[in-house]
């Protein structure tokens, strides 16, 4: 039952897109958030200046690349991937800006979006290793964390409009939902507030997860720094994700 579980969840992150199973290349870079602390979400959309959006050119620049994270593999979705989940659901339309960031879809209508799928990659072993190294290995690499970075730049106030969608998403859905991609996404049996301290305000989450029986932990973290949001989706396809701190250091710097 474990080894079907396994497999079945491993196709499902397969089926987004989401796993980038090979060794990644690229120099670390450091950002002055940090995944601790109070939220910083508790200014209103009304209280945040109004803003220009970025084009897309401007905003594919400030999207990550090999080049900024050490040990990680990163991929843009591509039209494939998009066309994957356009047609899924909650059963809780108050849910949906908490589904969209867990399928590579921005919230509302952003000027310009992106979406990145970023995988953390554990070094490989020694040519010299033994058996079992190599197994333990090939398993950290399965087991490890995939992340969905999603950019969306927004005119007026819309960054923080959007920011303010997924805090009242969570707190609305907070029991949990399901998906009518049953099979393909775990159900959501909670979400739970996190703490995140990065950019001008950000929301986080931890968010049980259930597939096929199998318990799992997932992270959400939305920033919002100036008319842009970064979204992180951390899964993985062993049940229990890790906040994807460099991920989001990298992104967060890079978003200026």
């Amino acid at each position: 039952m474990r080894r079907n579980t396994v497999r079945r969840t491993a196709v499902a992150a397969s089926a987004l897109s989401l796993a980038l199973l090979v060794s990644a290349c690229g120099s670390d870079k450091a950002a002055d958030a940090k995944p601790e602390g109070k939220d910083k979400g508790k200014e209103s959309a009304a209280a945040a200046p109004a803003g220009k959006a970025l084009s897309q050119a401007e905003l594919d620049k400030r999207a990550l690349t090999e080049s900024d994270l050490k040990d990680h593999k990163v991929g843009k979705a591509t039209e494939a991937d998009m066309a994957s989940v356009k047609n899924v659901n909650a059963d809780k339309a108050e849910c949906k800006p908490v589904l969209d960031l867990m399928t590579l879809r921005p919230v509302g209508t952003p000027a310009a979006s992106t979406a990145l799928k970023i995988m953390s990659v554990p070094q490989k072993p020694a040519e010299n290793a033994s058996p079992e190294e190599k197994m333990k290995a090939a398993q950290a690499m399965f087991a490890g964390t995939i992340t969905a970075d999603v950019l969306g730049s927004y005119d007026d106030k819309g960054a923080a409009d959007s920011l303010a969608k997924v805090r009242a998403a969570g707190t609305a859905c907070a029991g949990g939902f399901s998906t009518n991609a049953s099979g393909d996404l775990p159900k959501v049996t909670k979400v739970a507030p996190a703490t995140f301290s990065g950019g001008d305000e950000a929301v986080s989450f931890t968010l049980s997860t259930e597939l096929e029986g199998t318990a799992g932990t997932a992270h959400l973290v939305v920033v919002r720094k100036g008319s842009t949001l970064a979204s992180f989706y951390a899964q993985s396809v062993m049940g229990k994700a890790e906040l994807p701190k460099a991920v989001i250091d990298a992104q967060l710097a890079k978003l200026g």
